[in-house]
């Protein structure tokens, strides 16, 4: 279900196939102020409006994951670098075009930083 514990919801910022997938497992939600929980990016979508979008994620209180593909983080890199919260939460996925590369991860890389191979004996 796309709801997590207090009724938060997953949230998705992909490319149509990967938004067309999460929808047809039953991720879409709208909320009472009609805003949906994703946004398909396409060819010509301006890096502004996915800049806002993942803005708009962060600052909502019924959003627990944020699934981002890869490629398109990587087109807003300097936002996902500079967020910090652990609420909701942000994932780098793959695309059926693009396969996920952990280097490109800053999410990933911030979480090594925090732990080292002696947490996990």
């Amino acid at each position: 279900m796309a709801q997590t514990r207090a009724g938060r919801l997953l949230a998705v910022i992909g490319d149509e196939d990967t938004c067309t997938g999460f929808l047809l497992g039953g991720i879409g939600e709208i909320n009472s102020k009609r805003q949906p929980n994703f946004f398909v990016v396409k060819k010509d979508t301006p890096v502004s409006e996915i800049e806002d979008a993942f803005r708009q994620f962060t600052t909502r209180d019924d959003v627990a994951i944020i699934l981002i593909n890869q490629h398109i983080g990587q087109e807003i890199r300097h936002v996902l670098d500079g967020y910090d919260q652990t609420i909701p939460s942000v994932l780098e996925i793959p695309s059926k075009e693009h396969p996920y590369d952990p280097s490109k991860d800053s999410i990933l890389r911030r979480a090594k930083g925090m732990f080292s191979a002696e947490d996990f004996r």
